[in-house]
């Protein structure tokens, strides 16, 4: 297996690519890491520049290919979306491609690794990459409820409300992506969440920003936390 972390999480969260490299070591799984890693090109293509976005996803599919495993484990759904479906429509290519989420369900149904339950509630919020574009809803849901109370907010699953810094936004207009960011801080706090688990580095990134917003203005909502689910498995896996 090729753990391919992706740009977010390997400069701005490097706490999800540890609790992924733990899980995988205590579940035993065999994986490699690309030294070379490169963007997958999905901002690039998001954001309207093709062809250096083709160009890019070129030499990303050739290093891919040139390390020789048949799974490509990914931690953002950007990434998901991009090397599953973008690959396939532009190079003709099918990678066999399989997100973090998936992985842990999995892991948790052969009892590869024992999860204990936290006093936490926990909500979960979908990321357009892999829901709408990809149909993975349940999968993430599955892994939560091994580890925690799940409470659905109202806008759920395809009904989920953009984290609004896809697709560039977050880039050309912070201020709009910070404000959706805080509708969905609040969309968490009115089912009583105390931490809000995602699957999609920039979802976190966003709903981390709005959260800190949040607080700073004295808005003391439940919400303690924006977590990756990789985050929150580790932390049943250590207690």
């Amino acid at each position: 297996m090729l753990y391919f972390k992706g740009c977010v999480v390997r400069e701005k969260l490097p706490g999800v690519a540890q609790a992924t490299e733990k899980i995988l070591k205590k579940a035993g799984v065999d994986y490699t890491l690309l030294g070379n890693e490169s963007c997958c090109g999905s901002f690039l293509m998001r954001t309207g520049f093709k062809d250096e976005a083709e160009e890019v996803m070129k030499n990303n599919l050739q290093d891919i290919l040139a390390a020789n495993e048949k799974t490509i484990l990914v931690s953002c759904s950007g990434c998901y979306n991009t090397l599953k479906n973008d690959y396939k429509a532009l190079f003709d290519v099918e990678l066999d491609v399989i997100h973090t989420s998936e992985l842990v369900k999995e892991l948790l149904v052969k009892n590869k690794i024992h999860v204990n339950s936290t006093e936490k509630t926990v909500t979960y919020h979908d990321p357009c990459h892999l829901g709408r574009h990809s149909g993975i809803y349940e999968e993430p849901r599955d892994a939560i409820k091994a580890s925690a109370d799940l409470v659905e907010m109202k806008r759920n699953r395809e009904r989920s409300r953009c984290c609004g810094a896809g697709s560039g936004v977050k880039s050309a207009f912070p201020e709009l992506a910070l404000e959706v960011g805080c509708r969905r801080i609040q969309d968490a706090e009115e089912v009583g969440a105390d931490i809000l688990v995602t699957t999609c580095s920039f979802c976190i990134l966003n709903l981390e920003n709005a959260l800190e917003k949040t607080k700073n203005q004295g808005e003391n909502g439940s919400v303690e936390r924006v977590m990756d689910l990789t985050e929150l498995i580790l932390m049943g896996m250590e207690k």
